[in-house]
């Protein structure tokens, strides 16, 4: 006659269960002993993989108030060029990926990032000089901005391309594609919610990116880059690098496989310099309007920060002719 109740199976599981459980309680509740705490080391991010700086050079990143945060990578010249490297061969990749495919890409990347959210609060706050509450906010709001760039992926052709009328046997269609390896200098004073407004735009089209990091306060992107390296998103399509942005933006604008340039973080003493050396090989600029203080600028503004515009300034316009008929 069958008993009722738990088999014997289920009661020796139930039982090594509660015996566990006693164990660990028993270990909490032991005085714990000294250990070593595992100290985050921020490394650059090129080509999918977190390298150290060629040169083995680091730079001291403190907090709002002045205390040690951490000790970052302070990228070089060929630093740079790995990563113009790296964005130029996965460039053709990315561009190939279908729009729907692209915004599936990067809406897994907010999903990571929502899983994180805790660690960029702390970043943030720490970088920044927020109370815990305000830069949950700042985290959440650029999560949501992720998405709204992602959500243009599929759309931004419909909005921009046309079917043009023309007075002969054939169709003309104006199509956008993306520009190529673009350029980003991250704003200085938005570790986060600025870098997410700035770096979303020209991926969303099929842009590859390298981008110069808030040199006062990097933490925030290497911490994004590990949400990137463990997303969809192919290694080499962003590149992250952080340093003196004196030393880097310069070379940069002036690398000849650079196809466009973000210049809304470079520094007001640094613009004449920069945009000199772009005119060279005529790169497509986005510059911040002068009349616009980067300090001053307020990235919580949906209306001012979430631009289509922004997306359009890294496309190109190609128009193609076919016949009508066989």
């Amino acid at each position: 006659m069958a008993t009722r109740g738990r088999t014997p199976d289920s009661a020796g599981r139930n039982g090594s269960g509660r015996a566990l459980a006693a164990r660990a309680q028993a270990v909490a509740s032991a005085a714990a002993p000294a250990r070593v705490e595992v100290r985050k080391t921020y490394k650059l991010y090129i080509g999918g993989a977190f390298p150290r700086t060629e040169s083995g050079r680091s730079y001291v990143v403190t907090g709002a108030d002045g205390t040690l945060l951490a000790n970052a990578c302070r990228a070089s010249r060929k630093d740079v060029r790995e990563a113009v490297r790296a964005a130029r061969k996965a460039a053709e990749g990315w561009a190939a990926k279908t729009a729907m495919n692209r915004g599936q890409v990067l809406y897994r990347v907010a999903e990571l990032m929502e899983g994180r959210r805790r660690q960029f609060a702390d970043e943030v706050a720490a970088a920044e000089g927020l109370r815990p509450a305000a830069a949950l906010a700042i985290v959440d709001r650029a999560i949501d901005r992720w998405v709204w760039y992602a959500g243009w992926a599929d759309k931004i052709a419909q909005v921009l391309g046309s079917s043009n009328p023309v007075a002969a046997p054939y169709f003309n269609f104006t199509i956008p594609e993306p520009t190529g390896v673009v350029g980003v200098v991250a704003p200085e004073t938005s570790s986060l919610l600025g870098l997410v407004s700035r770096l979303a735009p020209p991926l969303v089209t099929g842009n590859a990116v390298v981008l110069i990091a808030s040199e006062r306060r990097p933490l925030p992107a290497i911490t994004l880059t590990e949400v990137l390296a463990t997303s969809d998103v192919p290694g080499g399509v962003v590149n992250v690098l952080t340093g003196r942005k004196a030393e880097l933006i310069p070379v940069l604008a002036a690398h000849g496989d650079v196809d466009a340039l973000d210049t809304w973080g470079v520094p007001d003493d640094l613009r004449t310099e920069v945009e000199t050396l772009a005119a060279e090989d005529i790169k497509r600029l986005l510059r911040r309007p002068t009349t616009v203080a980067e300090a001053r600028f307020d990235w919580l503004d949906d209306a001012a920060a979430e631009r289509p515009e922004w997306i359009a300034a890294f496309l190109e316009m190609k128009t193609v002719w076919h016949p009508i008929g066989g």
